[in-house]
């Protein structure tokens, strides 16, 4: 196998990791023009999270994203046409399912953030940027041990937190596509944008419930989910997924995740021989900020020759469409089609990538 990534890059991932297919837009939510003790239009608008209820009265206009090894919040923001009020963002992955999204985050601001060995914004660096929200994909992005600004310290300088869909306890691995449409939601209710949530979401049921009417009479072949060099546990794989948002999808498409078995939380830690002794049908291969996880890709298959991947040479590369985040639905479709090319109309699968 090739060398695995970073340690600390394992570790924001491992303690932070948790896109419908639109133009990357920055168009803005209504303008606002708020006066001491009033509220814009549309607001106050309140949301409880994570324990704590917040209240807004008017559209956030500094907003730090966190890298939390995520890109859902700062995906979530473009597709929203929200990219406009990013001061600073902490998260890409280096490529996209979405034409023009990885170009678009990379060209959004960073604050110029000497990051910690977590790969994030370090409590000092976070109250200069004078936020007026802070997005973190976990409570992790909050915690004081991890150098991090709390919630309360945020407060004191007039800033706003929100922790995405089942990012509370740091435990992603009950996440669900509804955790996507939940995210995409609550954006839409804090920058009184929410009938361009409600566009997104509906238009990714639809693919995704098309997708699945196809494949729903198939049998299920058993997928291996596993991140490109990266190692986040003792043995030789210790970056397969085993619960979390990626289960739901792989069920949407007519498969199932060979390795759900293998441990109760979001990733497996196993040995070369444990992993060699499963029956795997196909391979997905997650891109967390790798040059080349098609090259990764051939090796494992070429590791694992007795797979029936392998025989019939059946994987696929993705990024950020199977994490939480707006584009869920190419998951969906692309996945389904290298499972079932024969059931899958890939027409659809080559209009949405």
């Amino acid at each position: 196998m090739q060398t695995k990534r970073p340690a600390a890059v394992a570790l924001a991932l491992a303690g932070a990791l948790c896109l419908t297919a639109t133009a990357c837009g920055t168009s803005s939510p209504p303008a606002v023009d708020t006066a001491a003790g009033t509220s814009a239009p549309g607001y106050p608008v309140t949301l409880k999270n994570c324990g704590e209820t917040t209240t807004y009265t008017e559209a956030p206009r500094r907003v730090v994203v966190m890298n939390g090894a995520s890109v859902a919040e700062v995906s979530a923001l473009l597709a929203l046409g929200l990219g406009d009020r990013i001061v600073a963002n902490g998260q890409s992955y280096g490529r996209s399912e979405v034409p023009g999204r990885a170009s678009a985050i990379e060209k959004l601001p960073t604050g110029d953030i000497t990051v910690n060995d977590a790969y994030d914004v370090p409590r000092e660096a976070m109250l200069g940027l004078g936020p007026d929200l802070v997005l973190s994909t976990t409570s992790y992005g909050f915690d004081a041990k991890n150098g991090f600004a709390t919630r309360d310290d945020l407060k004191t300088v007039g800033a706003r937190t929100y922790v995405s869909p089942q990012g509370c306890d740091q435990d992603t691995s009950r996440m669900t596509v509804e955790d996507s449409y939940r995210l995409l939601r609550d954006l839409g209710k804090i920058f009184n944008v929410g009938d361009r949530a409600e566009k997104l979401i509906t238009a990714s049921r639809e693919r995704i419930g098309e997708v699945s009417a196809e494949v729903k009479d198939e049998k299920k072949p058993q997928v291996m989910v596993v991140f490109s060099n990266m190692s986040m546990g003792g043995n030789d794989f210790s970056s397969i997924a085993a619960h979390g948002i990626w289960n739901d999808i792989l069920a949407k498409a007519g498969g199932a995740n060979a390795f759900s078995s293998a441990s109760t939380t979001a990733f497996a830690d196993l040995s070369k021989e444990k992993v060699a002794a499963a029956r795997v049908d196909a391979l997905v291969v997650i891109s967390y900020n790798d040059p080349d996880p098609e090259a990764y890709a051939r090796d494992l298959l070429k590791e694992f020759p007795q797979w029936p991947a392998a025989k019939n040479k059946r994987s696929l590369v993705l990024s950020d469409s199977i994490y939480l985040g707006p584009s869920n639905d190419l998951a969906v479709s692309r996945i389904a089609e290298m499972l079932h090319p024969r059931s899958v109309r890939a027409d659809r699968a080559d209009a949405n990538g």
